[in-house]
């Protein structure tokens, strides 16, 4: 099953939190968690780093983090440095799959799922629209 086939379409969702920022109502393991992968991805330069809250709209997790990088490599090793991070922050060894080809790499570290992708993959998906993130430019209708 992939990771777009688990993904529920939910409308409303709220403002990303900013860099090392936190939802006020997380847990203060699920912030100190999110703070960490936010850190790790600006650390290792990730491009276009967006988190939408999740908490009380979904059961999957607390944050959905979306980012990118410039080639299969730089996601390779974003996903690798950020494995590696988590344990060392002893949040134990996420899930992930999709490190082979690395065009989209899913990172479940539990109460925080990271999408990593190369730029053409991430417009491919989409995610931040079918999550009700992302606002269409007013030249593509304004639907939603």
């Amino acid at each position: 099953m992939t990771p777009a086939q688990t993904a529920p379409a939910l409308a409303g969702i709220s403002k990303p939190a900013r860099m090392g920022d936190a939802h006020p109502s997380a847990s203060a393991d699920a912030a100190r968690l999110h703070t960490l992968v936010l850190d790790s991805l600006e650390d290792d330069q990730a491009q276009e780093v967006v988190s939408i809250p999740l908490e009380g709209k979904s059961s999957i997790a607390d944050f959905m983090v979306i980012a990118s990088g410039r080639s299969t490599r730089q996601v390779a090793a974003i996903a690798t440095k950020l494995a590696e991070r988590l344990k060392a922050g002893g949040f134990g060894s996420p899930r992930i799959e999709g490190l082979p080809a690395a065009d989209w790499v899913l990172i479940d570290a539990g109460d925080v799922v990271v999408h990593l992708f190369r730029p053409e993959v991430r417009s491919f998906y989409n995610l931040e629209r079918m999550w009700g993130f992302g606002e269409e430019p007013a030249a593509a209708g304004g639907h939603a």
